[in-house]
């Protein structure tokens, strides 16, 4: 019986959405390679053609573009080197069988020792080990054209595609700034070791090659978050949520806006419709880059006179649905903190609205989480 579930299915379920987004890029990324980089016909004088190992290259380029396998250096280097690989093989041996054994075994050494492994790469030494009329036409030129280039072209539309689908590609998040722009680790990864610390867990249990240390920050930090959640007992959004509310409606103007979040000192507002149904949300930092002058409106928020301040410069222009923020994460009354506490963890929000049957009846705050997770800590100590 063991056995028998072993040979179930070892990744995790994935969404529909996911499923989709992953192929419309790999059609997106074919397809445009296909049109305006190389041809579907073979061409043995430019190497202008695509060739097999480009589709399974899509395969981790759009499905799974946070993998170490599918970064921009495994990707491009792997391929090129594997391409050269099979390139001086297929020109050095005769025998087919020990020509095309003998690339993808030298081509998946040196690719590792590169430290990039890109597992189309052994597809790519592969086809060039059985194709000696187009290695005897392209020679070594078989690595850049049709390899480089089109490995090149791959990369570079799944790096567009991944902005423009709400992902991250390359993913590197150790060289990039958070949120915030700063160059301190999101919150979620402040864990207390270094880059180097986790390659070194990676190398340790041999999983260098299956996760990258971006990867292992943030799964060490959701498992601890989940951990603190745990903690603090079966604690739910109900229990901890503000219920005196103060909304706005979707054309209440900014003026009303700012006068309300210099009145009561709040971060968000929601935004409701006439039946009480959560339209959206203004966060306070929406108020003050929609107005312009940061500085002088976030002086003026605290002194309570933004709303004259906004008067004066957008009478009647601008209104609390133009502003809001729709895409928010949204919780139950019954949702554990556990659950609340990751979407909120990232500083991407400052509150989450709490539902029931699609009106809004409360709102859990970041102080709501932080004065719910000091009265446990208090009790247990």
């Amino acid at each position: 019986m063991h056995f028998l579930r072993s040979l179930g299915p070892a990744v995790a379920h994935a969404s529909p959405v996911e499923a989709l987004r992953a192929g419309v890029g790999a059609l997106v990324g074919l397809g445009v390679t296909g049109l305006f980089v190389l041809s579907p016909a073979v061409d043995l004088h430019l190497g202008l053609y695509l060739v097999a190992p480009f589709g399974a290259s899509s395969v981790l380029l759009f499905a799974v573009p946070n993998s170490p396998l599918a970064q921009p250096w495994s990707a491009v280097v792997g391929n090129v080197v594997a391409a050269l690989v099979g390139v001086a093989v297929s020109l050095a041996i005769a025998d087919p069988v020990l020509r095309i054994s003998l690339a993808v075994a030298l081509a998946l050494s040196l690719t590792i020792l590169c430290r990039a492994v890109h597992p189309p790469a052994g597809a790519v030494a592969m086809t060039a080990a059985m194709s000696p009329d187009a290695v005897r036409h392209l020679g070594f030129w078989f690595a850049l054209s049709p390899i480089a280039t089109g490995t090149v072209s791959l990369v570079l539309i799944a790096a567009l595609y991944a902005r423009l689908t709400g992902r991250r590609y390359p993913f590197r998040l150790f060289d990039e700034p958070n949120s915030h722009g700063t160059r301190d680790a999101a919150p979620v990864e402040r864990l207390g070791l270094s880059e180097a610390e986790l390659t070194d867990i990676l190398e340790r249990y041999r999983q260098s090659f299956n996760l990258g240390t971006e990867d292992l920050a943030r799964l060490i930090g959701a498992a601890e978050l989940q951990a603190a959640a745990h903690r603090v007992g079966p604690v739910t959004a109900a229990d901890i949520m503000s219920r005196n509310l103060v909304t706005v409606e979707r054309d209440t103007s900014l003026s009303v806006v700012a006068d309300l979040f210099g009145r009561h000192r709040f971060t968000s507002l929601p935004v409701t419709g006439n039946d009480g149904r959560l339209l959206g949300v203004i966060f306070q930092i929406h108020l003050i880059c929609r107005a312009g002058d940061q500085t002088k409106l976030a002086r003026r928020l605290f002194g309570g006179s933004l709303g004259r301040l906004l008067d004066r410069r957008s009478e009647g222009a601008l209104s609390a649905g133009k502003i809001m923020s729709v895409a928010v994460p949204r919780a139950t009354g019954d949702m554990p903190l556990a659950a609340l506490l990751p979407m909120m963890a990232d500083g991407e929000v400052d509150a989450v609205p709490v539902l029931e049957d699609e009106r809004i009846v409360g709102i859990v705050t970041r102080t709501d989480l932080i004065a719910a997770l000091a009265r446990e800590v208090n009790r247990g100590t």
